[in-house]
């Protein structure tokens, strides 16, 4: 677990935290989030909330890195007032990424909560 700001990450991921910060901010929604594929581009996104379809903001910038024909994922980020990452929203990064895809959680004044690993199983299990 890391408890810090997001400024002691690199420079890429601060930059999808930043982005994942501005799509909650300027949507207004709950979530937003940002994952950065293997050739380094980011794909952004809020909480989709249909009433036909509901998805977090990191399930929603997953698949639409899918979607963009993403082959990996080096990274993800997610600003939301949660304390942790759903085992839904670990299951999509990792899906994507791999296991060892770190996974960033700030809150929304950006500050770094903590910092897991898609391949961390149920909320609470060590990753």
């Amino acid at each position: 677990m890391t408890d810090s700001s997001a400024l002691d990450l690199d420079p890429e991921d601060r930059k999808i935290v930043t982005l994942a910060r501005s799509a909650r901010a300027r949507n207004g929604v709950p979530e937003g989030a940002a994952v950065r594929d293997e050739t380094g581009r980011t794909y952004v996104a809020g909480t989709v909330s249909l009433d036909s379809l509901e998805l977090s903001a990191l399930r929603t910038a997953v698949a639409m890195a899918v979607a963009s024909g993403a082959k990996s994922l080096e990274a993800a980020a997610v600003v939301t007032d949660a304390e942790d990452v759903p085992a839904a929203d670990l299951a999509a990064v990792r899906d994507l990424g791999g296991p060892a895809t770190p996974v960033h959680v700030a809150a929304p004044d950006g500050v770094l909560r903590l910092t897991v690993s898609a391949g961390r199983g149920e909320a609470g299990e060590p990753g």
